[in-house]
């Protein structure tokens, strides 16, 4: 909002109404017991302490960016634990074939994981 000099600029960020930004901004001077932001009709800008703040923060806003644009990555690649267990004569006879040809597959996915368990049980 500061550096866009008003919340309807600020609030054209997907999923931000000017209106969460300006309850978020409130909530934030409450908490602080300080305005951080001098408000008119038609603009606004930084207080002294809102200044201070902004020097002090938004240096940190790029890696949280960078973290949460990674996160968002990870949501669209497969990840996680596999665990089989299976009869020793199963595991033999239908999973290490199906397991060979998808040999290729895991070295794609580093986050996957397979885990294999097999006993001496009849079935």
């Amino acid at each position: 909002m500061a550096r866009e000099g008003s919340f309807t600029r600020a609030a054209e960020c997907p999923g931000v109404t000017q209106s969460a930004l300006s309850h978020a901004m409130n909530g934030l001077e409450a908490r602080l017991g300080r305005h951080l932001l001098n408000r008119s009709t038609r603009s606004v800008a930084p207080t002294e302490a809102g200044e201070r703040h902004l020097r002090i923060v938004a240096p940190q806003f790029e890696p949280i960016g960078v973290e949460l644009r990674a996160l968002t990555e990870m949501r669209h690649r497969p990840a996680g634990r596999i665990r089989i267990a299976a009869p020793e004569h199963a595991a033999e006879t239908v999973l290490w074939p199906v397991l060979r040809d998808l040999r290729g597959l895991l070295p794609a996915y580093p986050e996957i994981t397979v885990e294999i368990e097999t006993s001496q049980a009849r079935t």
